[in-house]
């Protein structure tokens, strides 16, 4: 997924503010399975969500206004309730390293009580 930044996501010293790369993470797992044809508002409908329990942020390198970033996400391990995504941020034109990163995502009911994965979505997401 590319994403070009915005003054908004800079700070004062003009590089990405360090937050804004977990709204990059979120955009990237959306878009990654909705790809692959999981329909997170389907799952929400029926009282299901995805939520983060726990992220790791790597930085590497900063990213500054006006440049074009990549994520590349993929799956690297699925749990009876639990996924962990992975995430490796380059800036476009030059292939610079910015950031790495995991999030572990828990599937939970209405109650916030895990849920197992099902085996669809799991198939979808392999």
């Amino acid at each position: 997924m590319e994403i070009k930044i915005y003054y908004e996501d800079t700070d004062c010293g003009n590089v990405v503010y360090y937050a804004n790369y977990l709204k990059f993470f979120e955009r990237a797992r959306t878009d990654y399975m909705n790809r692959r044809g999981v329909d997170l508002k389907a799952y929400h409908d029926k009282g299901v969500f995805f939520m983060v329990a726990s992220a790791r942020v790597d930085y590497r390198s900063p990213s500054h206004y006006g440049e074009t970033i990549v994520v590349d996400t993929w799956i690297s391990k699925f749990g009876g309730a639990s996924f962990i995504f992975q995430y490796k941020i380059t800036e476009k034109g030059s292939g610079r390293l910015v950031v790495e990163g995991e999030t572990t995502i828990v599937m939970v009911d209405t109650k916030q009580k895990l849920k197992r994965l099902d085996e669809e979505m799991v198939n979808k997401l392999k």
